[in-house]
């Protein structure tokens, strides 16, 4: 009997301490999809946001709420920062590698077909304007949360594809550091 009652008030303390001390506790990865509180302040409804030491991208829903996506960024040296808007939208797009990346790796092909292991863009991507970068699925996702790419925000395809349907056209899209 003596033994039941130490381990209920084993089990009791144990998930208190878990209770109160969970915010101060390993943060564990982000529930892609998942609506968080977003101190939107001066941000519009429907930008995006990346945030590149976070690894997370952020739809803002307006009234202090935001739709919150793990994601892959740019490798040092390869990290961007600034304001763009989505210029195109692409289901299962064949990817072209742009000149920078064939200036290091030359033997890639001139085009990547849709559907191929070795085609980076996932289940759909999302041209920004004024260079070369995409917010676009992966056929690797293991590298979702990591510092992996060549200047573009790598998602989940099940999380580019939630985020494609969200989004226009002109949709603002601001990067951070």
């Amino acid at each position: 009997m003596y033994e039941r009652i130490c381990a209920q008030f084993y089990i009791v303390l144990s998930l208190s301490f878990a209770f109160l001390f969970w915010p101060f506790l390993a943060v564990s990865p982000a529930i892609a999809g998942e609506v968080v509180v977003f101190d939107d302040h001066g941000i519009s409804r429907g930008t995006i946001i990346v945030r590149t030491k976070e690894r997370r991208l952020y739809f803002v829903l307006g009234a202090g709420q935001a739709v919150r996506y793990p994601v892959g960024v740019g490798r040092a040296g390869r990290q961007w920062a600034g304001e763009s808007v989505i210029s195109g939208k692409y289901l299962r797009p064949n990817w072209a590698p742009p000149d920078a990346i064939r200036k290091l790796r030359p033997n890639l092909p001139e085009l990547i077909e849709a559907g191929s292991p070795a085609n980076p863009m996932g289940a759909a991507a999302m041209t920004l304007s004024g260079g070369e970068y995409a917010i676009h699925g992966t056929n690797s996702p293991k590298s979702i949360g990591g510092f992996v790419s060549f200047g573009c925000i790598r998602m989940y395809n099940e999380d580019i594809t939630d985020l494609f349907d969200r989004v226009d056209v002109g949709t603002p899209v601001i990067v951070t550091r």
